[in-house]
């Protein structure tokens, strides 16, 4: 497989959806609850500052996507932040890596100054392992921070990188 990153288009609307929806159905990476239709995935992809999509280049299938937006607003809105999905099954193929490094270029390139993480889960070692190796530092541990979709509570680690 050769997987590339591009600007999302209306057309990976369905596809992005279901990347994204697989990783709130497990319920241990993402904080959002409400899976995503074609309809607002679309309005929810468009409305980040940027949204990234990995795609086989062979075949055209949406492999993963990331999301990029302003973690706060004014003295902070130089900050941003980002989440990540890679397509079940697919996982473990440096396709996380290719989004990640893609990422932080273009938060660069939107003028972005640091790229934040608010809320890795400690339980996410293949994210956790990801982000060291790319020269993220971690902020310390907020016990408790993320509710896993069994109702059990865990810590988070937040993490930035200066762009």
């Amino acid at each position: 497989m050769q997987v590339e990153v591009r600007q999302y288009q209306r057309e990976d609307a369905r596809q992005a959806a279901a990347v994204w929806n697989e990783v709130v159905e497990e319920g241990a990476a993402f904080p959002q609850e409400e899976l995503l239709d074609e309809e607002t995935g679309h309005a929810f992809f468009e409305s980040q500052s940027f949204t990234g999509v990995a795609y086989d280049a062979q075949t055209g299938e949406v492999v993963g996507l990331y999301i990029l937006h302003p973690n706060n607003v004014g003295r902070c809105g130089h900050i941003c932040n980002a989440s990540y999905a890679v397509k079940r099954g697919l996982r473990g193929q440096h396709i996380g890596e290719v989004l990640v490094r893609h990422c932080m270029d273009e938060a660069k390139a939107l003028g972005f100054r640091v790229l934040q993480f608010n809320a890795v889960v400690k339980s996410n070692a293949p994210a956790l392992r990801l982000y060291e190796r790319l020269g993220f530092v971690p902020l310390g541990v907020i016990p408790g921070g993320f509710r896993n979709k069994d109702g059990v509570y865990e810590d988070i680690i937040p993490h930035y990188h200066l762009l």
